[in-house]
């Protein structure tokens, strides 16, 4: 099955003008994270079951005092997605609207394990988004299931904002690293992504 876009190919659920702009953050980036211009932070929480982001608390303040939709992600390693999954939400005191994420970027979680997360966390909170990150590469070459929860939050630094180089549709493009992580969400409004959110 080709999941490669055509060159020049827009994504079929890519609007034009849907161009609300967000970050992610972890333990590289300040606590106190410049919010000028954003409409969502995702923040990295926990890795594995024993890792924890020790800015995380102050990251998510600086997200919430600014007004921005708020998302949290899991680093997945292979072992227990149950005990990975209660590890994560055993950290954050969930909020209507709160968005939750896997962070799928190592070769050695296998599709069943990043699967089993997913649908995991939907069924403990189904209240909440759930989506699925992983770059280009992965999606296209390493992914069997096509599975991404509430939504496929894909990496493709291809110098085309909310395009990304494939064909199945997506929620958030992260298309930058410089000079922090910096994503498009296909939404027209930040109001439309907390609605559709659940805030």
């Amino acid at each position: 099955m080709n999941r490669v876009a055509p060159e020049g190919a827009v994504n079929p659920e890519y609007r034009e003008g849907a161009v609300i702009k967000g970050v992610d953050v972890s333990s590289y980036q300040s606590a106190h994270y410049s919010t000028k211009g954003l409409d969502f932070a995702f923040i990295k929480i926990t890795e594995g079951r024993s890792y924890t982001n020790p800015k995380w608390v102050d990251q998510r303040t600086t997200a919430r005092e600014a007004g921005l939709v708020t998302g949290f992600y899991h680093f997945a390693r292979s072992g227990s997605m149950e005990k990975q999954a209660d590890y994560f939400l055993s950290k954050i005191n969930l909020r209507a609207g709160d968005i939750l994420a896997l962070d799928w970027e190592d070769g050695a979680v296998s599709n069943a394990e990043k699967d089993s997360w997913i649908k995991y966390v939907q069924k403990k909170h189904p209240k909440h988004k759930v989506l699925l990150y992983c770059n280009r590469d992965f999606w296209l070459n390493h992914d069997t299931t096509s599975f991404a929860g509430d939504g496929l939050w894909i990496a493709d630094y291809n110098g085309k904002p909310g395009h990304p180089g494939i064909k199945h549709s997506w929620r958030f493009h992260q298309y930058t690293n410089d000079p922090v992580d910096t994503n498009l969400g296909n939404f027209h409004s930040r109001s439309s992504l907390r609605e559709w959110a659940g805030g």
